[in-house]
């Protein structure tokens, strides 16, 4: 093993301890069973009907799974202390991969390599706006039992015109919806797969660790299970390949972002009564 001098932009040239396959499961049950549980049955014992009380059944369903997310962040947090020793931001950052895209070949960092994520956008946003529709309706109709029950479908709730009509003015669920997204895309999710889990699974799946990664992430999705096959494939494809392959945890997490930031737009258009 050989190790290089540090920088504040490149860490030591190491293999990390990696994870048992045991460990990466009982991780990916920490995040994924509060979430399921959250999602099917505290957010339907607790929130109004959606026909009565469109927004509240909404704030519900996202408050409650914001809560799940904020938990993958203090998961997070509590790994990287065991390991670590300590939560400075220098050992966050090398732990979680949190540094400018590193050249595949050399191992140096590259600020040219952020023009990759132009591609990754385009692709995301292809795959959310083109072929989710028809790979969901696939999805369901191999396993019918995996189909969205009512009132589970935030994009849905927001094209009724009474709940647009709700959002005007409402501040109080952009706020909410922010803190969600923030969770969501950067400090829950892609912290905890592409910053912790990513990086020591190489030990047990080879050089197919990030095909692992984002199976992982896509079966995680037990709280909306309609669309697994779209988690999975994103997750393979335009999350884990290129946080793996330029080692940069902010590869995965800006692309994955694109449909928050799309969704905050839109919310915030109909906050300020634009629809």
């Amino acid at each position: 093993m050989t190790t290089q001098t540090a920088t504040p932009d490149r860490p030591p040239e190491e293999t990390p301890p990696q994870y048992s396959l045991a460990k990466i499961l009982g991780i990916w049950a920490a995040a994924a069973i509060p979430m399921a549980i959250l999602g099917w049955i505290v957010a339907p014992s607790l929130a109004p009907d959606l026909a009565s009380d469109p927004i509240g059944a909404a704030v519900a369903r996202v408050g409650l799974l914001t809560l799940g997310l904020i938990w993958q962040f203090a998961l997070s947090m509590i790994i990287v202390y065991r390991e670590e020793g300590d939560l400075r931001w220098a050992t966050v950052r090398r732990r979680l991969w949190l540094n400018t895209p590193r050249d595949p070949k050399t191992g140096e960092p590259r600020a040219r390599l952020w023009l990759w994520l132009v591609p990754l956008l385009i692709l995301v946003a292809l795959l959310d706006v083109a072929l989710a529709p028809a790979l969901g309706g696939l999805w369901v109709s191999l396993f019918p039992f995996f189909a969205e029950p009512p009132g589970f479908a935030f994009g849905t709730a927001l094209g009724l015109p009474k709940v647009q009509a709700q959002l005007v003015g409402n501040w109080g669920f952009l706020a909410l919806f922010v803190v969600f997204a923030l969770f969501n895309t950067v400090l829950g999710e892609e912290f905890l797969f592409r910053g912790v889990l990513l990086p020591k699974m190489k030990g047990v799946f080879g050089k197919w660790d990030w095909v692992a990664n984002g199976v992982l992430f896509g079966v995680y999705h037990l709280h909306q299970p309609w669309g697994l096959l779209t988690s999975v494939i994103g997750g393979v494809f335009l999350l884990a390949l290129p946080a793996r392959r330029f080692r940069s945890t902010w590869m995965a997490i800006i692309v994955h972002s694109g449909q928050s930031v799309f969704l905050l737009f839109l919310i915030l258009g109909l906050v300020l009564g634009l629809a």
